[in-house]
């Protein structure tokens, strides 16, 4: 069975452009594994927001991302204060969770004020990409391109810029 690579989006996107990247780093991984790629709804959120009005938001959205994942998936969320492997060791980890048996592999990514930090406990890693902050619309194209380039370093393919 081939590997299931799911990534789990707080919010869709809208813009076309990057909808086309997406599609393109999909279209570009489909050699190595299944990707999908689940949206699940954003809170809205006003400008001014108390700490208990964000711990609201972030649990409502945790209980869709948990209602979202796969079964039995390996459970990756992008945090902030997470590990901050580079390409080579992040694709060292990719090749052992697949050694280790794992069919599918999910990544979370969370909204624009982040994730709720018990869904963050509960994942089996926890990933920084970057200590640069990025939209969270262009963090899921950032990570698909990783994971691409996990597969070219795996199997000992040039990476073509």
């Amino acid at each position: 069975m081939a590997l299931q690579i799911q990534i789990v989006c707080v919010g869709n996107l809208k813009e076309k452009y990057l909808k086309d990247a997406v599609s393109e780093y999909v279209k570009r991984l489909s050699r190595f594994c299944r990707v999908t790629i689940t949206e699940v709804a954003e809170e809205k959120v006003p400008e001014t927001l108390s700490e208990a009005e964000k711990e609201q938001v972030l649990k409502k959205e945790a209980e869709r991302i948990r209602n979202a994942l796969l079964k039995n998936t390996f459970t990756v969320v992008l945090d902030l204060k997470g590990e901050k492997p580079d390409s080579i060791q992040f694709s060292r980890l990719l090749s052992l969770w697949m050694l280790k048996g794992r069919s599918s592999i999910s990544f979370v990514i969370g909204g624009s004020i982040g994730l709720d930090r018990k869904l963050v406990r509960e994942a089996d890693y926890n990933l920084c990409l970057s200590n640069l902050t990025f939209p969270h619309q262009l963090t899921r194209i950032i990570l698909l391109e990783q994971i691409y380039r996990c597969f070219k370093i795996i199997n000992n393919e040039p990476y073509h810029k």
